[in-house]
């Protein structure tokens, strides 16, 4: 893709895949128990197909348009791993599986070696959510399994706000007490194997989530979304400034970019893109620091690799 930098291969780290089952599942969870077809409606995004195959086709076209590599798929539900497993048989090399999983649901442990065992490489997880901390011994089990499969571990932190639900009427009646980074703190220390991954720059968690990353070295910051979340801290920091303190803490080997791109018609965010290059190249950043956090971390990462060490003086 062409950037300020010259021709840079960018790799987005936060893809929600919105299959036709996942809408399926969110019409299970509404009142009047509806259809994928009248979900789409209702929510204005367009129907995809029932075969996830053909939805990653059209996703892989998608980022050819705007000059992207690849991307990691989120099934953003629990119980559609199967979708993004077709996904990336579809279209192989271009993308690399996520999965949410609920610790706390029945046969949840089963599924998320199911999905590991389909190559899907990230098991996300969303303790707000479904109300549970970090700590809980019924959750230890998880952790245990990605050491075990040499996977990663995505933990969505702050404040938790889900577009789809809202257009729905569906309760979202998360739990804060359970979105602090700090959880993840003692978690990260004792498991050094797993590779920990923290969205949104902590949503609204930053300066904890920047501690955590700062003490422990397999914890990683995705760049995704508006990062809307600054507006809850005074003075309210522009997203430049944002970038140059993660740069400072974690360095350039541990920031992933991300759009949180999900549904078409919008289709891949590329303002997300734009906005993030542009605070990237008012801090000076260097091609190497770029193309780090535009694709080179996130490839390591998902070949069950640390990142580079990259810059941590924050000398960009």
């Amino acid at each position: 893709m062409e950037s300020p930098w010259g021709e840079i291969e960018v790799w987005d780290a936060h893809v929600h895949f919105f299959s036709h089952r996942f809408f399926g599942l969110l019409g299970e969870q509404m009142a009047e128990r509806t259809g994928t077809e009248a979900v789409c409606a209702k929510a204005g995004v367009a129907v995809p197909p029932e075969d996830p195959a053909e939805l990653a086709r059209l996703w892989a076209a998608e980022l050819d348009r705007h000059g992207v590599a690849g991307a990691a798929l989120l099934a953003s539900l629990p119980g559609d791993e199967g979708s993004v497993a077709a996904a990336l048989r579809a279209v192989p090399g271009r993308f690399f599986g996520h999965f949410f999983v609920n610790p706390l649901a029945g046969g949840a442990l089963e599924k998320a070696e199911s999905a590991f065992n389909d190559g899907l490489r990230t098991m996300c997880l969303l303790p707000a959510m479904h109300g549970f901390s970090l700590g809980d011994k019924r959750v230890e089990p998880f952790f245990s399994l990605a050491a075990e499969r040499g996977a990663n571990v995505f933990v969505h932190c702050g404040v938790l706000s889900v577009g789809i639900r809202k257009k729905l009427g569906l309760e979202s009646r998360f739990d804060l007490r359970y979105s602090n980074p700090v959880d993840l703190h003692p978690i990260a220390l004792r498991l050094e194997s797993v590779n920990f991954i923290v969205p949104h720059f902590g949503a609204g968690y930053f300066r904890e989530a920047l501690m955590v990353a700062s003490l422990c070295p397999n914890v990683y910051l995705d760049t995704s979304s508006s990062n809307s979340w600054r507006k809850y801290m005074a003075p309210q920091p522009s997203l430049e400034e944002v970038f140059e303190r993660a740069l400072d803490v974690a360095g350039d080997g541990r920031l992933l970019f991300g759009t949180d791109s999900s549904f078409f018609p919008r289709g891949w965010n590329r303002a997300v893109y734009e906005e993030q290059a542009a605070c990237l190249a008012k801090l000076g950043a260097s091609p190497d620091t770029v193309k780090r956090v535009f694709g080179e971390n996130l490839r390591r990462l998902m070949d069950g690799r640390r990142g580079s060490p990259g810059n941590q003086s924050g000398d960009c």
